[in-house]
């Protein structure tokens, strides 16, 4: 039986007073196939409570694991769909999301995860309240929609050597832009051991089973990148190296897996840098 709107949710982890938690979840509202949308949160406050109760949406307190495996295990559990994309406060889904996910999901067996290509949103150039999105393209985004290209093909979705091969170079695929199929893969999903790496070390395990990576080769999403951002902190404190060289030792014996991280490294200063 296909996959329809009432199989996928909108779970977005809401944390502390985010002003962009709005119109991330106005886009989700906007989408052009309506599907279930939750808020979960481990810092409840006004702020959250608020927006929620404006837009009738539930917001549910998460009392067990924090930590962001914890926000996001507990986002997967909270969903009674098959289908659940964990959104991320500050980013902007398009309209066209869940269509374009419904439409790749239905053309698999035996769906993992299903994922789009994204582009960002910097908070030095970016006009998100008077409606206008910038299109950005750097060296980082190049980087990744490099890797990914064999999977624009459809016939290598269920290939496991192709997908490893992909997340042996690096964390290409964007966490957000990521709807997980709670039926096909163990749960929990995310392991509590890193802090940046969480979802790469996911996508890994999930990597070796039997099913597809179904991609999405066009933006169907804004991904944020500001001062506040958990990802720009960690590049600039330099904290993500160790966890890096974690994940390309479970691909490659030491000294490669050092200097492909020292590749990545650089393309992803772009992070900063731009």
């Amino acid at each position: 039986m296909p996959y329809q709107n009432t199989d996928h949710s909108f779970i977005i982890c809401a944390y502390q007073q985010s002003p962009y938690l709005g119109p991330c979840l106005r886009s989700l509202l906007q989408q052009t196939v309506r599907s279930q949308i939750k808020i979960v949160t481990s810092t409840p406050n006004h702020h959250i409570s608020r927006i929620a109760e404006r837009y009738q949406i539930p917001v549910i307190c998460n009392h067990g694991e924090h930590g962001i495996a914890g926000d996001w295990n507990f986002a997967v559990q909270t969903a009674d769909t098959p289908l659940v994309t964990i959104a991320h406060q500050d980013d902007i889904y398009g309209k066209h999301y869940t269509e374009s996910i419904l439409r790749a999901a239905n053309r698999c067996r035996n769906p993992l995860i299903l994922f789009t290509d994204y582009e960002e949103l910097r908070e030095s150039e970016e006009r998100v309240d008077g409606g206008t999105r910038i299109a950005r393209s750097n060296r980082l985004l190049r980087v990744k929609r490099l890797m990914l290209s064999p999977l624009v093909c459809k016939a290598f979705w269920n290939n496991i050597w192709i997908r490893r091969r992909i997340l042996s170079l690096g964390s290409a695929i964007c966490c957000p832009s990521v709807t997980i199929v709670k039926d096909n893969v163990n749960l929990p999903v995310f392991e509590n051991n890193m802090k940046s790496n969480i979802d790469w070390q996911a996508w890994e395990k999930i990597s070796r089973n039997k099913g597809e990576f179904a991609y999405i080769p066009h933006p169907m999403m804004l991904h944020r990148i500001h001062e506040g951002s958990t990802t720009s902190k960690l590049l600039e404190d330099d904290k993500r190296r160790e966890e890096d060289l974690f994940m390309y030792r479970k691909f490659w014996p030491e000294q490669v897996a050092r200097l492909i991280e020292h590749f990545y490294k650089s393309a992803e200063k772009s992070n900063i840098d731009r």
